[in-house]
């Protein structure tokens, strides 16, 4: 498994990924989370040890860098995706909310098929492996609040914000 750390506008962030895509974005400093990622890997890729590859994650870099300084609106990444085929259907439809746009939970849970699993689409959200690139910060309240973020409220308004998004409200 490769890794490589940038610094973004909401701080640093871990990229991961293996030969068939990117696959984790951490919010922080790989020494802060290299126990969490490393035990990660582990589990989901059975990758013994993480290695600092800039070359193999420049991809990855180039167009978060894009994204952040307003001259990209979507990700054309190869990811992989890991966690339950529920989990990987809820990802897979963040994908679908256009940028500058906003879904609620249950909209998300109409889009796969399960309008009444809200609860279950706010578990998948919120362990969503690829933040950014599979946008959950565009998730929001039905009542149209911000509700949860892995990297913080915050961090979500600040994405919503740089997207244009114009009713973020805490």
């Amino acid at each position: 498994m490769y890794y490589d750390e940038i610094e973004t506008p909401i701080g640093p962030l871990v990229l991961c990924a293996g030969e068939e895509g990117l696959c984790r974005i951490e919010f922080g400093s790989f020494r802060r989370g290299e126990p969490f990622l490393e035990a990660w890997s582990r589990k989901y890729t059975g990758a013994d040890r993480l290695v600092r590859d800039d070359r193999f994650l420049q991809p990855a870099v180039d167009q978060l860098q894009q994204y952040f300084a307003g001259e990209r609106t979507a990700f054309d990444l190869p990811i992989q995706l890991y966690g339950s085929d529920f989990q990987v259907k809820v990802w897979r439809a963040l994908t679908g909310i256009p940028y500058g746009e906003t879904r609620s939970y249950k909209e998300i849970g109409e889009v796969i098929g399960a309008p009444k699993a809200v609860r279950a689409v706010g578990g998948a959200n919120n362990r969503n492996p690829l933040p950014i690139v599979v946008p959950c910060h565009r998730v929001i309240g039905s009542n149209g609040a911000m509700v949860g973020y892995g990297g913080g409220l915050a961090i979500k308004e600040q994405l919503l914000g740089l997207e244009g998004y114009a009713q973020v409200t805490a």
